[in-house]
């Protein structure tokens, strides 16, 4: 589990940042209620193909590992 002493420190540390990364995601969800309730499929459509592509990306650049540095140091070979 993780340390709630840590987790206070780095949101107080970094307020600005968490902060504004908090308003685009507010911002993201807004829209995206947004095209559910309107039915508006074009933009669902765009947004999970984006997703897709982020997460395809994700796994190009091998950060997708279960290591603790999450595929950001050397990787070992066996």
């Amino acid at each position: 589990a993780s340390d709630p002493t840590m987790w206070r420190d780095i949101f107080l540390n970094n307020k600005e940042a968490v902060l504004e990364m908090l308003g685009r995601f507010s911002e993201d969800l807004s829209a995206l209620q947004r095209a559910i309730r309107w039915g508006d499929g074009d933009m669902l459509f765009n947004l999970f193909t984006r997703s897709r592509e982020i997460r395809r990306g994700i796994i190009a650049a091998g950060q997708d590992t279960e290591a603790a540095d999450f595929g950001r140091g050397a990787r070992q070979t066996q």
